[in-house]
């Protein structure tokens, strides 16, 4: 049967690091991915928490500046290890074992994915920022082609959030940011809907209550909740990168709590994003 439906999904790196979770996590979404013959998947993961704890074992220290990793040139080998290697590939081994053909790919796999390495920047107090070996895709920097022609195969992509130059540089690259281009260069060719799941039920009115989530959120309303930091830290670029997706062609966004994947697939559960 051909493919006509895509939904690209990120899981949030704090179900990543836990691995019940993230076990019974793979068990349904390789339940979904088999049961669904028009629609297909793309899986993106992250993996800081296992990236800190194996920089930590090695003695490469993780710095932070507003909540985004620094990389310098030992950490550029510590994620590419960690991320396109022990988690992507115990992700892709999962999902194997619970009958989803899945394949491990880095941004350089296939030239998957092309980034520009992030210029020096100045901070809040005019100093330079230089975030290292990070990358911003490029425009039209995602092969659609070559995963088009994987997912009409019968493959499930599984996407680690590493990118490259075209220079022989791997860069690292935030996953929601992947799944966001992902998502936006593949709704050429599919009807595209794109899930952000995570620890959280969806996005929060208090980041406190679990019980106050907003169920469809609007960009003047977004904005408003801004201005009223209401919603802030880690929730807004993942929020930038919903509202970017439907302004580039994807149908639907949703994010929302891992385990209730059926539900947000099917629009039942999370906070829809609509413009």
């Amino acid at each position: 049967m051909q493919i006509e439906k895509l939904v690209v999904i990120k899981i949030g790196g704090n179900i990543v690091d836990d691995k019940n979770a993230l076990s019974d996590f793979l068990s349904t979404f390789a339940t979904l991915a088999k049961s669904r013959e028009d629609t297909a998947l793309i899986l993106v993961h992250g993996g800081g928490k296992i990236a800190t704890k194996i920089g930590n074992q090695l003695g490469i220290e993780s710095k932070y500046v507003d909540g985004r990793r620094i990389t310098d040139d030992a950490t550029i080998d510590l994620v590419t290890m960690v991320y396109g290697g022990l988690a992507n590939k115990q992700i892709v081994a999962q999902l194997q074992a619970n009958g989803c053909n899945a394949l491990g790919l880095t941004g350089a796999d296939a030239n998957i994915m092309l980034a520009n390495k992030r210029p020096v920047k100045s901070d809040a107090n005019g100093n330079p920022l230089d975030y290292g070996w990070v990358g911003d895709v490029q425009q039209k920097g995602v092969n659609s082609e070559i995963l088009y022609t994987l997912i009409q195969a019968g493959i499930t992509p599984v996407l680690a959030p590493l990118t490259h130059d075209g220079k022989g540089h791997i860069l690292n690259t935030n996953a929601d940011t992947i799944a966001q281009e992902t998502a936006k260069a593949l709704s050429e060719k599919f009807e595209v809907h794109l899930i952000y799941s995570f620890e959280k039920p969806g996005v929060l009115l208090d980041a406190e209550d679990d019980s106050t989530v907003i169920d469809i959120l609007q960009p003047a309303y977004y904005a408003s909740l801004k201005a009223e930091q209401k919603i802030f830290a880690g929730m807004i670029p993942k929020l930038d990168n919903a509202f970017a997706a439907l302004n580039n062609g994807v149908a639907k966004v949703i994010i929302g709590k891992a385990e209730k994947l059926p539900l947000l697939l099917s629009g039942e559960s999370g906070t829809s994003i609509i413009l």
